[in-house]
């Protein structure tokens, strides 16, 4: 990445104390830490499952002996979703599960959609492509607050769990992300088993603060989005973050696992690495993450859509900001196009016509009308 787009992030002194009260409260509060070179696993809330605190995101992997690679390392859990490749990717997370479905346990999601019998619908499709008879934990995917609960949702992955078609049931979050884990968290009903939640070294304590009253609540948490984009930076060079990046997260009490791609098997060695090392990050492994935190500070979105109110034609910015990292940090850029056609029109950069200048601005530091030009020329 060009130093242009080095702007100021977190700074030094705040990051470093942020990262510290992390790691002195993790010693305090996860006893996992206390064991060093043996593969590490945590009780995923109530569900009562172990699972290893390096997990899969499968999204990006279209190799089923990648997927397996991993789970050769100790990696017991791996995320899918129906959506991802029009079901492409629960075709090959199911060939991976071919001698290992006993001791892996699969996540996968559906949408938020009526009726109910579609959620069903989608559910027994996932079933049928990975080729099993449950689903471990079937995720209701990113849905806003108030969709969160909705009752058609909570009916159907109730018939399902009686069904004995999914086991547990969570939630997943891409944007008002503090605000759905405290619907999902003070629901009288406890419907929900866990969240998958974005959490790295870039969130600020409002986020720590609400996974950690999920996990008092018994909630499982998930964390997806560890490594804050997975941009190239002229200050970090060929120096890899990924670690550090993971062991930021899973210091943090309340964290039961991470669920970071891998795509390859050298991505898979790096980060399944992590599982046997002391999750403690040393200050000089902070000290990295607040080089790319400056580096990459104009254009990692926080999801928190605080910047919804002030585009007057109501652009989907949050959305839009993601699209563009699974293009410039994933470097995926067909992700990224289908993540794009996903926002409505009214809420795309069609919009966005209508003005002369940019005046949505971010109070996190993230160059919005920067951000808006590029993606015009990507996806329009």
């Amino acid at each position: 990445m060009s130093s242009k787009h080095e702007h100021k992030g977190m700074d030094r002194r705040t990051f470093l104390r942020v990262g510290s009260m992390g790691a002195i409260a993790a010693a305090a509060g996860a006893g996992a830490q206390e064991t060093h070179g043996e593969i590490q696993y945590r009780t995923l809330g109530r569900t009562g499952l172990k699972v290893s605190v390096v997990s899969m995101g499968a999204m990006r992997t279209f190799e089923a002996a990648i997927m397996q690679a991993a789970f050769d390392r100790g990696v017991n859990y791996i995320d899918t979703a129906r959506c991802y490749k029009n079901g492409l990717n629960e075709q090959v997370v199911g060939a991976a599960l071919k001698g290992w479905r006993d001791k892996v346990t699969v996540a996968t999601k559906c949408h938020m959609v009526t009726p109910q019998e579609d959620i069903i619908a989608s559910v027994e499709e996932s079933l049928k492509t990975m080729q099993i008879d449950c689903i471990d934990i079937l995720q209701l995917h990113h849905p806003s607050p108030a969709e969160t609960l909705h009752e058609d949702a909570k009916a159907a992955l109730t018939k399902l769990r009686e069904q004995g078609k999914i086991r547990f049931t969570g939630v997943t979050t891409h944007s008002d992300e503090v605000a759905v884990i405290d619907t999902v968290v003070t629901d009288p009903d406890k419907f929900y088993d866990m969240i998958l939640v974005t959490y790295n070294f870039k969130d600020k304590e409002d986020k720590t603060a609400a996974i950690q009253r999920a996990a008092q609540a018994g909630l499982g948490v998930v964390a997806m989005k560890t490594q804050a984009g997975g941009y190239k930076t002229d200050t970090l060079g060929d120096v890899s973050p990924h670690q550090a990046a993971l062991k930021w997260v899973l210091q943090h009490p309340g964290v039961h696992a991470a669920v970071p791609a891998m795509v390859n098997l050298d991505e898979v060695k790096e980060d399944t690495a992590v599982l046997r090392m002391d999750l403690k990050v040393s200050r000089a492994e902070l000290e990295m993450l607040h080089r790319y935190d400056v580096a990459t500070a104009s254009r990692y979105c926080r999801r928190c859509n605080a910047c919804s109110d002030t585009c007057p034609y109501g652009v989907d910015i949050a959305t839009v900001n993601r699209s563009l990292m699974y293009a410039e940090g994933y470097r995926d850029v067909e992700l990224a196009c289908a993540t794009y056609a996903e926002i409505p029109r009214a809420a795309s950069l069609a919009a966005c016509g209508a003005c002369s200048v940019c005046t949505a601005r971010c109070v996190c530091q993230v160059d919005i009308p920067s951000q808006i030009k590029r993606a015009q020329r990507l996806f329009c």
